[in-house]
Order: structure tokens, then sequence, then C-alpha cells
């Protein structure tokens, strides 16, 4: 289908994050497809947008997107949700990675796509919180969906100290 992404590479083990918590529906749960925008700006700052409250890891750091609908593609899915979230139209989204994190409510692969140009002023439509950021990240506590991209950042930047703060 134009603007898929390809699967994650088979035999690759998906993050855990909290792996002390049990997981909700077993091990045979479906996995979510997610869309996820790297808005990038010039200077290379990258957005952050907080978890609203009510949502499961509320007040975490993540980057912005949501849930594939049924018959969406990875880039009509984040071009609804950055509308939907934070009121901006996206220009082009250029697909780069794919991380599938299990979390103890949902198996999720994150299909994260670098977006360079947009249109409209930010509106945190959920009641969430932005920041630019560069590395290391400031903001706390960063979900751990986030933190394969962070790695991912300081690996193309040659950046060799902590990317976030875990505390």
């Amino acid at each position: 289908m134009p603007g898929a992404m390809p699967d994650r590479p088979e035999g690759m083990t998906p993050l855990v994050a909290d792996g002390d918590r049990p997981r909700e529906g077993g091990p045979d749960r479906a996995i979510v497809d997610v869309a996820v925008g790297v808005l990038i700006r010039a200077g290379a700052d990258f957005l952050l947008t907080s978890r609203p409250a009510g949502k499961v890891y509320a007040g975490y750091w993540e980057f912005p997107g949501g849930k594939l609908e049924a018959g969406e593609s990875v880039e009509q899915a984040l071009r609804r949700e950055l509308i939907e979230e934070i009121g901006i139209t996206i220009a082009k989204a250029h697909p780069w990675k794919i991380e599938v994190v299990d979390y103890p409510h949902a198996l999720v692969r994150l299909n994260f796509c670098k977006v360079f140009e947009w249109s409209g002023e930010l509106q945190m439509r959920e009641g969430q919180s932005f920041a630019w950021q560069r590395l290391p990240v400031e903001v706390v506590p960063v979900l751990p969906g986030t933190v394969p991209v962070l790695q991912w950042f300081a690996t193309e930047q040659q950046f060799d100290a902590a990317t976030h703060s875990t505390v």
C-alpha cells in the first residue's frame, strides 16, 4: 500500500516497559499500530508533548501521534492525529523507524516519521503541554517508547552523553 511502512524485522525483541507489571490481554494480544510524528524545526530542536490527564502514563513526555484507524496508512493517521491533538497540518511525513513496545496495557508498533514542514500554530487540544527539546532532553519523565528515538538522535548527532534523565 502506498505510504505504508515495512514491518519491524523479524526476530527483534520488543522493548518491554514496566516488565514487573502483568500484561493486559495476555501473551497473544494483538499489536496496535501507532503513527508517531517526530517534528523537527530549524536548529534540530524536536517537539515533545505530555500525555494528557486521564490517559495511561499521564504526564509522561512523548512524540505526538496516535492509533491507526481501519484502512488508514501511517501517513494518513499521522495527518489526522496531529490536526486533532496539536492543531497543525503536516506537509510530508518521512517514514523513519519502527519500534515495538510491550506496555502493560498494550503491545504497540510505533511507526516513527520525521516531519520537517507543517502549517498552523501549535494548539494543545487535549490539555497536554509541549516543549521544544534537544539532547539531552530536559523534561521528565520520558515515556519508554520515546527513549529509542532519543538514542537514534544521539547516534545521528554523535552525541555520547545521557539523552534524558531517569529521575
